[in-house]
């Protein structure tokens, strides 16, 4: 049988319906953790120079400079991280780099509530300890979530994914024959499914794994096919998969044209 599918990493819709998005990997986080935590230390920095100029300039007292000194703390560490996560929808400078995005576990949007509980642990967890908290909390979570990520309910979520290349099956030439006298029809749809995936799968897999998950395939799936023909296993699952996909797309198109008379109208316009 062929392995099973890793789901850890799965987002369910509402309708517990898998999502296809995936979180970002450890090092991207990481960096870009690290960007972001640069970003707030040197905003601090910048006001440490201010605050040098104003002293010497005489323009602060020692009253108004500790209030000042707490208040560009504040500033750098929790209001411009908060500010900045919710004016670009989950996504600060770091984030942009490294093409992440936080979102709710669901895979919906975050809020303020969300941003505001991910800003004041990230003081603690990032800034405190200069991103310790959040780099062991990250190595040990599946979607390399921090201490605020697990409380708010949210990760970081890839938004640059290579474009899919769509994949066409065709039928084998030596089984056209065959195709126009087999029978298919009973093979399960769960069945159906790992064929597929195992067929996406194949070019990465070695050539010997390859061939036996091909030939135990095959073997499950002998009993639903009829007649069993003669060929290499995976060239056999190729061509069932080519007989299922023409026969789904003419009952959908069947299903148009029914609708189309019961309406009068065309399907999708």
């Amino acid at each position: 049988m062929s392995a099973p599918i890793d789901t850890s990493d799965e987002v369910l819709s509402g309708e517990a319906v898998a999502i296809g998005a995936q979180p970002l990997g450890f090092l991207m986080r990481s960096l870009g953790a690290l960007i972001d935590m640069v970003v707030g230390y040197g905003l601090f920095i910048l006001w440490l120079f201010l605050r040098t100029w104003l002293i010497n300039a005489g323009l602060m007292t020692d009253a108004t400079d500790r209030i000042a000194s707490i208040a560009a703390l504040v500033t750098s560490f929790l209001i411009v991280p908060i500010a900045i996560e919710m004016l670009t929808h989950g996504r600060s400078l770091g984030k942009l780099a490294v093409g992440g995005r936080i979102v709710r576990v669901d895979g919906g949007a975050t809020g303020f509530r969300h941003a505001f509980i991910r800003g004041l642990l990230g003081v603690v967890e990032i800034y405190v300890t200069f991103g310790g908290f959040a780099v062991l909390s990250g190595a040990l979570t599946a979607r390399s979530q921090r201490l605020g990520d697990l409380v708010a309910g949210t990760y970081s979520q890839r938004v640059r994914t290579p474009a899919l290349v769509e994949s066409v099956p065709v039928m084998p030439p030596e089984l056209a024959a065959w195709a126009q006298v087999a029978d298919v029809a009973r093979l399960p749809d769960r069945l159906a499914r790992r064929i597929s995936q195992f067929l996406v799968r194949a070019p990465q897999l070695m050539p010997g794994a390859r061939a036996r998950v091909a030939a135990e395939l095959l073997s499950e799936a002998s009993a639903f096919i009829s007649p069993l023909p003669a060929a290499a296993p995976e060239r056999v699952l190729l061509a069932m998969s080519v007989i299922r996909r023409e026969r789904e797309r003419r009952a959908l198109l069947a299903a148009d044209q029914r609708a189309e008379r019961l309406t009068g109208r065309r399907v999708g316009v």
